[in-house]
């Protein structure tokens, strides 16, 4: 078992005394990430000869899971920029070099709408846009962010192909008001800035390559970790997250039921419509995480076997990580809507847990329909839309 692993329990319990101060000044506070860096999270994925593990994914997705049910905004950041990692592992040896030759525990923060555009010069591209949502990106010192580029040989400002591309501090800016929201306030989700920067080949990475795998078995040939597809590693670290958060929701409501008597004098415990919602909203959490872990592993155990993850494979996986989501969201609502007037009071940390876990469900990762749709397309040889991942 991953040494993370073993020290969920105590790791969780530390950082859930930062979640109040990193709602409040609305992003994660210095202390959580110092637990983090210290206990290795952000470094589970990351390639051993840069300071990581290259640990089994079910083993990251068990740990996201755990700290969105302790720390919901702590747990998000673990999972969206400890999966950074697992992308810049596939780039070109330079970039790696530059990002953690001299610190092995520099973050990355994100996003990766493709809301940027990029022209292109001699050795690279200049980009410019704005970019939301750019998660824990106080504590970055990096940023891999979207968008779309001139065609190789085509028309100057037809801009079509989709990249990743990769920028240091120095290139971007934090727009530091950008992030005042209703939930995941202490992910510090800001707005990022970039205004005609130079971002040389080798920092950045053409989409359909990366899907399709070829950096990875360019870059590092022999390694199962980047051979799973990014396209469902990285919408399963959001819908962990969410599980967990959902998680969260359910155990906060169990602890406060223990003791809760109603006005009628009837203690929660002995009210059999409360404690069959319990019930069933702890089976489907159970149901939800074991999902999620059971495709991840199956994933990563076919491209350890040296075979390929089909495509048939990867919507699979897909359509059950929305899925999950909405399982657990369910779950955590059928417990909510029985805790009460008392649970909505902000000293009461279920309501934070509830609308942390509203926040995340609107994140593009989990819009369910859209998957359920394309993954049904798919048993019939039908193409999913643009835009939807599966």
């Amino acid at each position: 078992m991953h040494a993370v692993v073993q020290d969920l329990q105590s790791l969780g319990d530390d950082l859930a005394q930062e979640v109040s101060e990193g709602e409040s000044r609305g992003s994660m506070t210095d202390e959580a990430a110092r637990l983090l860096r210290e206990a290795g999270v952000v470094r589970m994925l990351q390639p051993k000869d840069f300071g990581g593990d290259e640990a089994h994914p079910r083993e990251f997705f068990e740990t996201v899971m755990e700290l969105a049910a302790r720390a919901p905004s702590i747990g998000w950041v673990s999972g969206v920029v400890g999966v950074h990692p697992f992308e810049f592992a596939q780039a070109d040896i330079r970039l790696q070099e530059e990002v953690w030759g001299d610190d092995i525990d520099t973050w990355i923060a994100s996003p990766y709408a493709f809301i940027g555009r990029a022209k292109r010069v001699e050795g690279g591209f200049i980009l410019s846009g704005q970019w939301p949502f750019s998660s824990g990106t106080d504590h970055c010192k990096w940023v891999v962010l979207g968008g779309r580029a001139e065609k190789q040989g085509g028309p100057q400002g037809e801009f079509t192909e989709p990249y990743h591309f990769m920028l240091p501090r120095a290139d971007y800016e934090i727009l530091q008001d950008s992030w005042k929201v209703m939930g995941l306030a202490g992910t510090g989700s800001k707005d990022v800035l970039v205004n005609e920067a130079f971002v040389p080949d080798y920092r950045t990475l053409e989409v359909g390559r990366l899907n399709s795998r070829d950096y990875a078995s360019k870059n590092r040939p022999g390694c199962a970790l980047y051979q799973v597809p990014f396209d469902l590693f990285f919408p399963g670290a959001i819908a962990a997250a969410t599980v967990g958060i959902a998680d969260g929701v359910v155990r906060q409501f169990s602890e406060y039921s223990r003791d809760r008597v109603s006005r009628m004098g009837i203690k929660a415990t002995q009210n059999p419509y409360h404690m069959s919602a319990l019930g069933a909203a702890i089976a489907d959490i159970d149901a939800a995480r074991q999902q999620l872990l059971a495709d991840i592993t199956e994933a990563y155990d076919v491209a350890a076997s040296g075979e390929r993850v089909s495509s048939a494979m990867q919507a699979r996986a897909r359509v059950h990580q929305v899925r999950a989501v909405h399982r657990a969201a369910d779950a955590a609502a059928s417990v909510f809507k029985n805790a009460g007037g008392n649970a909505n009071r902000l000293s009461n940390p279920i309501q934070r847990q509830w609308r942390d876990l509203s926040v995340a469900l609107g994140h593009a990762c989990n819009v369910a329909d859209p998957v359920y749709a394309a993954f049904a397309g798919s048993l019939y040889g039908i193409p999913a839309p643009a835009g939807v991942i599966i």
